[in-house]
């Protein structure tokens, strides 16, 4: 319980050591390669998280949607998503330390192994063994003959005013 505690209190003093720390790194890194190209890397830092975050996020969405239509629990892959985005963000973020971290959680490892440790605090709210999330019905289709519909029985009838797919152009 002491130890539990204990994590708990280091995280202020870990939010507010951060900037001094990045600052400490600006300087070290600015006095081995110059100030221009430090500059070049917190910019250059930025742009690739604004890149990896477009890339990967989209990859992430599309394995999502497909454990949900594969009826799957798709916990793992909302976590991957949520920690690309922290990564991104701590990319954007200007600073060394942020930068190393953020990379390391755009390593599909790094982000099972983080996800092994938080899926027990998690709280699943649905049940998917028992279909929670299920597959899309994608062959309902509506096939009519030419006797079914005409364009002269929209003319006779007249325009619905009150219907959502009122023509509003006649081609």
């Amino acid at each position: 319980m002491v130890g539990k505690d204990l994590r708990i209190s280091l995280l202020p003093f870990f939010l507010l050591a951060l900037p001094l720390l990045e600052i400490a790194g600006f300087v070290v890194v600015g006095r081995e390669i110059g100030a221009l190209a430090t500059v070049g890397l917190v910019l250059a830092s930025s742009l690739a998280g604004v890149l990896l975050l477009r890339h990967q996020g989209f990859g992430v969405m599309s394995r999502i949607r497909t454990e949900m239509n594969d009826g799957h629990d798709p916990s793992r892959q909302l976590a991957h998503g949520a920690m690309i985005v922290v990564a991104a963000i701590l990319l954007i973020i200007p600073g060394f330390i942020t930068d190393i971290i953020g990379l390391l959680l755009f390593l599909p490892p790094v982000r099972d192994l983080a996800w092994s440790r938080l899926k027990g605090r998690i709280v699943v709210a649905t049940n998917f063994s028992t279909g929670g999330f299920r597959g899309r019905q994608r062959d309902k289709v509506i096939d009519l003959d030419d006797s079914d519909y005409s364009r002269e029985d929209d003319l006779k009838r007249g325009p619905d005013h009150n219907s959502p797919w009122r023509r509003l152009k006649d081609d």
